[in-house]
């Protein structure tokens, strides 16, 4: 990147963190709460730890496991935020993911909304990668290079979902947009409540630079860090779940939030010219006919 685009972008963010719509919106109502208010080991909780005052949270992988945690709610349409700092040094092979999904493992008809980070040879960028998946089906890829060092200190990692669209944030900047076209359809994922995950895993044969690279495991364990979980959002209730519509006593379902907002265009305009890798929609190769989802403008 260059000084005069890093400064342009610098700009943007100052303007952004002040007037955005949903920055002075989403503080207000958002909760928070422990590790043990919010979420559940998965699995191998030898592998987390955090210090005495709770306020940190430490997910490493070694040669024998990688280590995950779980919301305790399931949530339909909202706000979820999370601060986290991923593994540093030579991480190649080590993916650190951040999602949401309605089931507890990979199940045959699930819906999804991923952050990927994955890992890197040292001194290469550490890219995202997100993905969306209704009823099982995902290849819906994009991946993103970042205008910082994810590794150095906490960013911000949120999703907001509503009927509408869903957008994926870094630091309050907006680098992907999915929308909903108001019609029923097989792309986006609306009608199932979802859990929020996070893990640290090992991921070689695909992760870093296609599988190429492998995970060096002399640099075990490899640790990401988490902190100040936030959630606005719509809980899940059975047996009658109260999130069978919303309504717009919710910011995250008012009109403002079904839509960027114009300092938020130029945000994500920025991002698309300048940290885009891959965006299956401009995939013709894999897609000869691009899928439906894919003629829907995120401008509007």
């Amino acid at each position: 990147m260059d000084g005069g685009s890093f400064s342009s972008f610098s700009i943007l963010l100052f303007l952004a963190a002040i007037v955005a719509v949903y920055h002075h919106s989403a503080e207000a109502a958002m909760s928070k709460g422990s590790f043990e208010d919010n979420f559940s080991i998965m699995w191998s909780e030898n592998h987390f730890t955090t210090p005495t005052d709770g306020q940190i949270w430490y997910l490493s992988l070694d040669n024998d496991t990688g280590c995950g945690f779980q919301t305790k709610q399931r949530y339909r349409f909202g706000w979820f935020s999370m601060k986290l700092k991923l593994v540093g040094g030579d991480s190649a092979g080590v993916v650190t993911a951040y999602y949401m999904c309605t089931e507890n493992g990979a199940g045959p008809e699930r819906d999804e909304l991923d952050f990927e980070f994955l890992g890197n040879r040292t001194g290469q960028p550490y890219l995202i990668q997100t993905n969306v998946y209704k009823n099982g089906t995902g290849n819906r890829e994009m991946r993103h290079m970042l205008w910082f060092d994810p590794t150095e200190d906490y960013h911000t990692y949120s999703i907001l979902w509503n009927n509408h669209q869903i957008v994926f944030f870094v630091d309050r900047v907006p680098i992907r947009v999915f929308k909903n076209n108001d019609r029923p359809n097989n792309f986006f994922p609306n009608e199932k409540p979802m859990y929020l995950f996070s893990s640290v895993w090992n991921a070689d044969d695909w992760a870093t630079r296609g599988g190429l690279e492998k995970t060096n495991w002399k640099l075990a364990p490899f640790v990401s860090s988490y902190k100040d979980f936030s959630v606005d959002a719509c809980q899940w209730e059975d047996p009658f779940p109260k999130c069978v519509s919303t309504t717009t006593k919710n910011w995250w379902d008012q009109y403002d939030a079904w839509h960027l907002s114009g300092d938020q265009k130029m945000d994500y305009a920025w991002v698309q010219r300048n940290l885009v890798i891959y965006d299956y929609c401009n995939d013709f190769e894999r897609f000869p006919t691009l899928p439906e989802e894919c003629s829907l403008s995120p401008w509007e």
